[in-house]
């Protein structure tokens, strides 16, 4: 049996979003990507799209979680891997978001662990 690595459990979640690229300097650009999230915790995002999306680049999200509440944050895509149905499943880190959205996400963690 396969060992756990990561850090936070996974959370279901399915929204739809558009990132917005970072480009040099944390300036957004025009370059939008609309993807859909299959997941989330405390440290990353999981999600699909149709578009190509580099690894190591950088994304400003508004991501609607189960409270209607909007979280802000950056992402860093760290992994891409492409479906069988010829859309793309990405793996992203967080890397820039407020505290208060992270505990939001931690406190919906234990939450469902009770529930």
């Amino acid at each position: 049996m396969a060992q756990e690595r990561r850090r936070h459990k996974r959370l279901d979640l399915e929204v739809s979003v558009e990132l917005e690229r970072l480009d040099e300097g944390g300036v957004t650009t025009l370059k939008y990507a609309t993807v859909n999230v299959v997941d989330i915790s405390k440290s990353g995002v999981g999600f699909t799209s149709n578009e190509v999306l580099e690894v190591g680049s950088f994304y400003d999200v508004k991501l609607q979680i189960w409270t209607k509440e909007v979280i802000n944050a950056v992402v860093e895509i760290v992994r891409r891997s492409k479906q069988e149905d010829g859309a793309y499943s990405y793996g992203s880190s967080f890397v820039g978001m407020p505290e208060t959205d992270s505990l939001k996400i931690e406190i919906y963690q234990i939450f469902n662990e009770f529930s």
